[in-house]
């Protein structure tokens, strides 16, 4: 077994481990224990233009270092994350209150996209074109972009940040990470030890953990990053846009936004595969991901059968200590979000939705809230939840579901289920998602698979081949074989 990851306060900053220069400390809490698990002093303003001066200066030689060498770095985080695992695992579980089912999914995933980017050196193809001018031939290369920023959030930590951080380093580019001041370990910390241990030259990956009010808007507005990535909610996205897109130095924005995920069954469906995959698509993580099951759309001659087969298995979930394998649903990420599911709940009894099932929180563990009656004007039915909330609806028909479903501002993950695969697929086709799962939960993300949202659910689409397009520009280079006639 390797030795553990030690130090975890230091920060890599152009190449160097060390503590921030910032005036404060950053208090890192398990979200179950509420005990302190380490502190770091934060990065200000100099450490980030440090790392992003860093980057630049060593991105031109990263870029020109063979396929074949940059593949076997990649290849060697893959490694070092089965070498790591239980490390990884442990601190996923005591950093972000993931349960250990959802820390071994994470791992997965994160793992995955880096095999899925190791890949990537030798697939950054480029083309020749004809013209119309005599002699002339067109030449399209396909180069990386330069620095990238990965901002990171809380939930899904690992993963959201490797996501853009293996896409991007394997294609010739150099990283900068903010990760979530909740998870700076998994978000970041640990995934520089990664690269380093595997070989990554120093300075190519800095993470910069410092306070939003001070280094937030300036990481985006930096003159040196050509892309920012970002992974949030879609107040904050909108922002990191317009910055983007209106300020001195425009540049590029690959942004997955909030969801407000319906899972639709109609009438033909398979009420027992309905159940399981809407129970874990929506308590998976506490419902703390983006593509939750956020609405429960349920054809009306089905609806009673649904709803008394879904409590009764909510009802059974265990719910406690994350660190257990047996615990389904484990902490919430910090009080604020406590609180504002909590906010979430009384409006819906407020508005006279049906408790169907609630229970009484301990420490920052939610347990299941499940409310029936539920209408589309409802709060819980228009706002993303993000907790271990739900709320069904009664569609009248198979035209009344899409209605609901399409009747949000988002455009993230989706699902319906029936047993004609045929009419499944129609329906699935006319849902305005991103990403539609027939006869599965909307939770899903492959490292080969375009993974993003439409509306206001962010722009870009993240791994395989559409990574590639995310992380890369294309240059027109055209060569005059012959002396061209020019008109005067």
């Amino acid at each position: 077994m390797a030795k553990p990851y030690e130090e975890m306060h230091l920060l890599p900053i152009a190449g160097q481990w060390r503590e921030g220069s910032g005036k404060q400390d950053l208090t890192v809490k398990d979200p179950y224990q509420d005990q302190e698990l380490l502190k770091i002093r934060q990065a200000n303003r100099e450490d980030m233009d440090a790392a992003y001066a860093r980057a630049n200066e060593v991105q031109p030689d990263w870029a020109a270092t063979s396929p074949a060498a940059r593949a076997a770095i990649l290849y060697r985080v893959v490694e070092l994350f089965d070498v790591r695992k239980d490390e990884i695992i442990d601190w996923l579980v005591r950093e972000s209150g993931s349960t250990k089912m959802k820390a071994e999914i994470e791992w997965a995933s994160a793992r995955g996209i880096t095999l899925e980017a190791a890949s990537m050196p030798s697939r950054m193809h480029g083309r020749t074109m004809a013209s119309n001018v005599p002699g002339k031939e067109h030449l399209v290369y396909r180069k990386p972009l330069g620095v990238v920023s990965v901002i990171s959030p809380w939930n899904f930590p690992l993963h959201l940040s490797q996501r853009s951080v293996a896409p991007a380093l394997a294609l010739g580019n150099t990283v900068v990470i903010k990760p979530a001041s909740d998870t700076p370990v998994t978000g970041g910390l640990l995934i520089a030890r990664l690269f380093e241990e595997a070989g990554l030259p120093a300075g190519a990956l800095s993470v910069v953990v410092g306070p939003g009010r001070e280094i937030g808007d300036a990481f985006v507005e930096h003159p040196v990053p050509s892309l920012i990535s970002f992974t949030g909610s879609t107040p904050v996205g909108r922002g990191i846009a317009r910055i983007a897109g209106g300020g001195e130095h425009i540049k590029r924005v690959a942004l997955e936004l909030g969801g407000n995920g319906p899972f639709v069954v109609l009438d033909d469906a398979d009420i027992e595969q309905a159940v399981a995959a809407a129970i874990v698509g929506t308590f998976l993580h506490q419902g703390q991901i983006c593509m939750a099951v956020n609405r429960i759309i349920v054809d009306a001659s089905r609806y009673d059968e649904f709803v008394e087969r879904f409590v009764a298995k909510a009802r059974a979930l265990t719910v406690g200590d994350p660190a257990q394998a047996s615990t389904a649903i484990g902490p919430i990420i910090n009080q604020a979000q406590l609180e504002g599911l909590q906010e979430k709940i009384a409006k819906a009894k407020q508005e006279g939705a049906k408790v169907l099932l609630e229970g009484e929180v301990k420490g920052q563990v939610l347990p299941p809230h499940v409310f029936g009656d539920v209408t589309p004007e409802m709060n819980i039915s228009r706002e993303e939840i993000f907790g271990p909330l739900i709320g069904i609806l009664k569609a009248r028909n198979e035209a009344h579901a899409l209605e609901l479903a399409n009747d949000t501002e988002y455009g993230l993950s989706s699902a319906v289920f029936s047993g004609d695969l045929a009419r499944g697929l129609r329906f699935a086709q006319r849902i305005r998602a991103g990403m539609v799962h027939v006869n599965d939960m909307p939770v899903n993300d492959e490292p080969n698979a375009p993974f993003g949202g439409e509306k206001n659910s962010g722009l870009g689409r993240f791994s395989g081949d559409w990574a590639i397009a995310e992380f890369t520009t294309d240059q027109w280079v055209s060569v005059q074989h012959q002396p061209r006639k020019y008109p005067f």
